[in-house]
Parts: C-alpha cells; structure tokens; sequence
C-alpha cells in the first residue's frame, strides 16, 4: 500500500456516503466535511460513540467541535498547555513527546485513527506531553467540561469512557515490561505487532503498512539506539520475517514474529 493508498483509505474510512446516519435519518453535518457525523463515522466503532444508542450519538455530536485539518509537524497542544478537550483521530497519525530538563525529547506513544489523544492532561488540567502530526490529519475535538456533563447523563458514554482510559493503563503498563525485560529484537517485534492490530482494527492491512514516524521516534519510544533499530529491520529482513522498503513494511511471517515475543 503507497502512502497515498494508505490517505485515501483513512479519508474513506472516516467519511459517510452522504448525510444521512446508518439508519437514514438526517444528522448534523461536519463542518470540515458535511459528509461526516459520529453517527455516520466508519471509526465509530473504535471511538466514543461505540455501544451507544443512536439518540446518545446525537447528544455525544452536539458537543463535539471538528477542527480544521492538521499539516505534518503542526502541534495538537503541547507540554504544560491547559487542558480543555481530548481529541478522536479521524485520519493520519500522530505522535506525543516529552522534553526533560536538559531539553531532550523522549517519544511517548503513537496515535491511530479511533483513537483518543489528551487523556493526559485530566489529572492536573495541564498537559504532560506535547503531541504533534505525523502526517496530514485531521481531528475531532470534544470540550471535557461537556463531555464531563454528558457522561452524567448516559452511563454508557461514561463506561466506555472509563474503558478507553482503563486500555492506556493496560499499554502503559505494556511498554514498561518491554523497556524492563525484552531484548531489543522483542521490543521491535512487539512494536509491529502492535502497530499491525491496530492498523487491523482500522480495516487496514495487517501485514502491509506505512511507518509515518522515523526510525529515530521508533528508537525513542523503545528505548534503543537508531543503529540497533536499523540493525533489527535488516536482521528481520535477512530472516523472511519482514520486508522494508523505504517506510513501507510488509510482515512476511507473523507467526514467527509473534514467537518472538512468546505470543501463540
């Protein structure tokens, strides 16, 4: 799949046929694109408006802002910006950082479409990371205040809410184990691994995918070297458990690439 292949499908998968929602009722249009509601969103499934009703959709769209199209390298918020909203990704990708004292970055995570960015910031109503496109993109933003309110309302907005931030725990806790007990090798390997579920649950290909962010971010994100990272690629390349060209990988073996992991 070209890059392009990959945009064009990622604009299909978050765009509805016309402006009436899945069960031929009028919605209110998106602004950026007239052709896009919650209820009519192909990610819905993957975002807040999953196990609602068709009536809790319309209330969950009245509060929703979309904003304006997002260019490669544009910052979302950044570190310490007051917290006001979380975002759905309705196409591209993103990724979120940290900068240490000494001003040094560290990658923190990657963003797919259908799924929420800016969770981060509900403890102390500041953020703790900055989050920056990887790609053009484009976002839907949901005010917390309101959402807040809102969940009050419909018990399940507020469970699948709760869900949502239960499943960032459950990766934290993930790239913890990889940093603290995987071999290099596992931690790519578990990386890809990850990356190939969710592009599947984006009905994307699962074994043939654009990498938008570099092999430097990988690195950061995995606690290794841009050498080793380079190093793996061409060792996993060399034993028929990849192919890598450019930015694009095609997963040639995933049962041996999960065995590295200990994954059946």
């Amino acid at each position: 799949m070209t890059h392009q292949a990959y945009r064009d499908h990622t604009d299909i998968l978050a765009a509805s046929p016309g402006t009436e929602d899945k069960s031929g009722e009028a919605v209110r249009p998106c602004p950026q694109n007239p052709a896009i509601s919650c209820s009519g969103c192909r990610l819905s499934d993957l975002c807040l408006p999953i196990s609602l009703n068709k009536g809790e959709i319309r209330q969950l769209d009245d509060i929703i802002e979309r904003s304006r199209p997002m260019r490669k390298g544009e910052h979302l918020y950044r570190q310490k910006d007051n917290f006001r909203s979380i975002f759905a990704i309705r196409t591209g990708s993103f990724k979120s950082y940290v900068l240490g004292p000494d001003g040094q970055s560290r990658v923190t995570g990657f963003y797919m479409p259908g799924e929420i960015m800016g969770m981060d910031g509900i403890a102390d109503r500041h953020h703790s990371v900055s989050t920056v496109a990887l790609e053009h993109a484009s976002v839907c933003e949901i005010p917390f205040s309101q959402l807040e309110k809102l969940g009050q309302q419909l018990t399940n907005l507020q469970s699948r809410f709760i869900a949502i931030m239960g499943n960032e725990i459950v990766k934290d806790q993930h790239i913890h184990t990889l940093l603290s007990s995987y071999s290099a090798e596992q931690r790519l390997s578990s990386f890809l691994l990850s990356l190939s579920a969710r592009y599947a649950r984006c009905q994307l290909s699962p074994d043939r995918f654009i990498l938008h962010m570099t092999r430097s971010d990988i690195g950061e994100y995995l606690g290794l070297t841009l050498e080793t990272v380079s190093r793996i690629f061409s060792a996993m390349q060399k034993k028929g458990l990849i192919n890598v060209r450019n930015r694009e990988i095609d997963i040639l073996d995933m049962a041996r690439l999960k065995a590295i992991v200990g994954e059946s």
